[in-house]
């Protein structure tokens, strides 16, 4: 392609800067200890098939971060890799009658391929995918390590069982109580799980959020308030004429006067008991351990109870308490069994009202006299009443002197408390890393020893959609150690467990010797950005801070914490559409399918379908989804416009970490500025090379380009490094191409400050569209690859001004502007104000009261 084509051809371009990057490894990297290390992270996908819109704005972002840290002479890291195990493989290993590492291994290649297209920066010599037992085979090795240091542990748990398919069943496959295959009534079901001790780490990860200060405070929130620590008493409520007791846990020690009832859940030993004794509280149980309840449906649902025919002791007071059975108490929660105080927990009151139970008021308000517990809870702190010598107290004083009580009467104690609950990492599924343990005939669990590792998932399978081939094949499971029998867990990890380590494993994918090279580790971490969405902000992101704070205290890294700095990147939007048909049903249309015509405030006129012409409502804006048929195929708007029209419309049209709404007219108005940009740089280099920018030989409309340039390098500098802002650098950039239009170039001074903007808006538009940029700049006569250039520094000098525009007001008034020199005396000023033409029309026959000066913006002449 010659350096002066005329027309903008981005496919060619694109192709011929790919193959130079590749042929030249040029993100390659390695340890550096002479460079400041810069690691730039995007959340890595699960390989689908094909990347969707919210793929390609997360790895845009990180690819801009990333060229402008390495424009900054930083050693950057920009790796890639594939969240390859998990349930969606086998649905479609199931449907398209594969295995799930036939379908994997595929769509990885055909995404890889896509990711190429968009000209992302990836070091591909670390590219991993945690289905590859070179990767699993050292999450197991950790997960041994953990057991030895008493961290793993196994128990009975609460699942959901398919009793037609003889399954367990994720969350996401049962649907309406029913098994999304068979149809039969999901049970739920007691097995045997595997759990990680993240509760000894609970207050350690909710201290050190503090130190985040690099992450949006939703974040943090977010996971402070799922961590949920709180201070309160775990007491000992005797049960009549049982040897046992309940324990309960309460943060509101001040409240315990007023307990009118006891709640337990359907799986506490308690109503166990009960059920063996009453038919009715038999079928109870049942029916609650079918329903599927989270601890959010609790707030909302229907309170529902039964009496156990159990009575607790209060422990102060020695008066009889009723148990009941309720469904909006958790085994998984606490202790599966809780103090009611109807006249001061919204729960409680709304199941005493329905089961006619006392509701005595025993805190009273400090600001309110007239208050009705039987109508309605009063649940804030308040002093005491109605008990006993603690009355008149202050909550906060009654809970340490019931606290104190308690405690010495051997009954109570203080606790602190969290929601946070141990991490199940089992899970009855196939496609995943097979748990590294094994049973001895006795019933003796050991784990796998390391030189047996990886204990390998079978990958030449057919799926059944019922049953793990593992779990289906006795023979799998079959071995021996020390000459005895054994069998291996057929259980596999939950995909959580791979990706909260892969970031580590970056840094030294092809490490041999261990799970991680210390030596790398601790040179490239922690992650210096990290981008994805908030949709991780709870579980990903803590179950990742928890892995690191483990491999910590095993040695393998040295930081507390892996990702300094964090950006959440908004969703992204496009309008739906629909035809109701005569069924009931809704047909969603593609916004590829409909002809649309708006009016001239983009507002939608009609909407008709391009194969029959008929029209189409309109469903509004939505996310893209597969569900309303909204998504916009990426490699179709590569094929007709180009990657860096792609990547520019997505960094231009919202900040990232706001919602983004696609739009067909704001991508044809990114490839008319590529199309500008070309066009501006070619005819300028077709007149031949130009020199360095000569400041004393500038006239008045080069200075103010010159001038122009080095504002947009601050101002570019500061929204991409500090502020993340890249939509705002863009437009800053385009108005600099703007002036670069209107100073003429018809002499060797005015050539140079041409020269100059159009160097710089390469520069800085290299790591947003480096496809053309990496053209251009050899255009402009360089002949080091942009990609290699150094960020450009403004020049304080250049940004004087010799002279300003101040605008002249009358009582608040624009009246008019003038050029002043910018040096300019305050007496000066207020002269030149007053002597102008248009003040004096304004202030004739009037007196002037005052005249005030906001200095390089206005003068204001005050006068009546």
């Amino acid at each position: 392609m010659a350096a002066t084509d005329e027309q903008y051809r981005p496919k060619a371009i694109e192709q011929q800067a790919q193959r130079f990057w590749e042929e030249n490894d040029t993100f390659a990297v390695t340890e550096d200890p002479d460079k400041p290390k810069y690691y730039c992270l995007s959340m890595f996908p699960y390989p689908s098939g094909k990347l969707h819109m919210g793929h390609v704005r997360n790895y845009t972002i990180g690819d801009v971060v990333s060229r402008y840290q390495r424009m900054q002479g930083k050693n950057v890291m920009q790796p890639m890799g594939w969240d390859a195990f998990g349930l969606p493989a086998e649905n479609a290993a199931v449907k398209n009658r594969t295995a799930p590492a036939k379908w994997t291994w595929e769509n990885i290649g055909h995404m890889k391929s896509q990711l190429r297209q968009l000209g992302f920066g990836y070091d591909w010599h670390r590219e991993l995918a945690t289905c590859d037992p070179d990767y699993y085979r050292w999450e197991q090795w950790f997960f041994t390590k953990l057991y030895e240091k008493g961290l793993v542990y196994k128990k009975m748990a609460t699942v959901n069982w398919d009793p037609i398919d003889q399954t367990v069943l994720a969350n996401e496959q049962v649907v309406d109580g029913r098994g999304w295959r068979s149809g039969a009534v999901v049970e739920r079901k007691k097995i045997p799980q595997w759990f990680i001790k993240i509760t000894d780490y609970a207050e350690e990860l909710l201290s050190d959020l503090d130190q985040l200060d690099g992450w949006p405070e939703q974040v943090r929130t977010m996971q402070r308030n799922w961590i949920g620590r709180s201070t309160g008493v775990e007491l000992t409520f005797q049960l009549k004429d049982r040897d046992d007791a309940l324990q309960v846990y309460t943060t509101r020690p001040d409240t315990l006067m007023g307990v009118t009832y006891m709640a337990v859940a359907a799986e506490h030993p308690l109503a166990e008991a009960a059920a063996e004794r009453h038919k009715s509280v038999a079928n109870f149980v049942e029916e609650c351990r079918n329903s599927r309840f989270s601890e959010a449906d609790v707030a909302t649902m229907e309170k529902q109870g039964i009496e156990t025919g159990y009575y607790a002791i209060h422990p102060l007071t020695q008066d009889l308490v009723p148990v009941y059975v309720a469904n909006f108490v958790l085994m998984e929660y606490g202790t599966g069994a809780l103090m009611a105080v109807p006249a001061h927990d919204e729960r409680d009151h709304e199941f005493a009202r329905k089961y006619r139970l006392p509701i005595r008021q025993v805190i009273a308000s400090q600001e309110r006299d007239e208050l009705d517990v039987q109508e309605e809870a009063f649940t804030e702190k308040g002093f005491l009443v109605n008990s006993g010598r603690y009355n008149g107290l202050t909550s906060d004083d009654a809970f340490e002197a019931i606290a104190d009580d308690l405690e010495k009467a051997g009954i109570g104690e203080r606790q602190v408390n969290y929601r946070l609950r141990d991490w199940g990492v089992s899970r009855q599924r196939y496609w995943g890393a097979p748990i590294p343990m094994m049973s001895l005939e006795g019933g003796a669990e050991i784990p796998v020893p390391a030189d047996r590792l990886p204990v390998e998932l079978p990958t030449d399978v057919e799926m059944d959609g019922v049953q793990s081939p593992i779990k289906a094949d006795p023979a799998w499971a079959k071995t021996t150690i020390d000459g005895q029998d054994a069998t291996l867990e057929t259980d596999t990890f939950d995909t959580f467990m791979e990706s909260s380590w892969y970031y580590a494993r970056f840094c030294c994918p092809n490490y041999q010797d261990g799970m991680l090279d210390p030596d790398a580790a601790n040179y490239w971490l922690p992650v210096d950005q990290y981008i994805g969405g908030i949709e991780h902000a709870i579980l990903h992101l803590l179950y990742a801070r928890f892995f690191h704070k483990l491999m910590r205290d095993v040695g393998l890294v040295d930081s507390d914490e892996p990702f300094k700095r964090l950006l959440c990147q908004g969703m992204v939007l496009a309008e739906t559409y629909y035809r109701d048909h005569d069924d009931g049903s809704i047909e969603w249309i593609s916004p590829a399918d409909v002809e649309v015509e708006r009016d001239g405030k983009g507002r939608i006129l009609s909407a008709t379908h391009r194969q029959d012409g008929k029209p189409v409502q309109s469903g509004g804006v939505s996310k893209m989804s597969k569900s309303k048929n909204n998504g916009i195929d990426p490699q179709s708007i590569i094929d007709q416009y180009g990657a860096d029209t792609v990547r520019l419309f997505i960094m231009f049209a919202a900040p990232p970490e706001q919602s983004l709404e696609w739009s067909d007219s704001g991508v044809e108005g990114a490839h008319r500025f590529l199309k500008r940009l070309w066009r501006l740089v070619t005819e300028h280099a077709a007149e031949g090379a130009a020199g360095a920018v000569q400041a004393d030989a500038l006239n008045d409309a080069q200075r103010d380009l010159h001038r122009k340039t080095h504002e947009t390098i601050a101002k570019v500098s500061d929204d991409v490094s500090r502020r993340l802002t890249f939509n705002t650098a863009i437009a800053a950039v385009m108005e600099l191409l703007n002036d670069v239009g209107q100073c003429p170039a018809d002499n060797e001074a005015g050539r140079s400050v041409v020269q100059e903007a159009l160097e710089t808006a390469v520069l800085l538009l290299s790591p947003i569209v480096p496809h053309v940029c990496h053209h251009l700049w050899q255009t402009l006569g360089h002949d080091t690859p942009v990609v290699d250039a150094r960020w450009p520094e403004a020049d304080e000098a250049a940004m004087v001004r010799s002279s300003i525009e101040m605008v002249f007001q009358v009582n608040g008034k624009v009246r008019s502007k003038a050029q002043v020199p910018a040096d300019i005396a305050r007496d000066d000023l207020e002269k030149q104000a007053l002597a102008d033409e248009n003040v004096v029309r304004f202030t004739e026959g009037k007196t002037v009261r005052k005249v005030i000066v906001v200095p390089n913006k206005l003068v204001n002449i005050v006068a009546n």
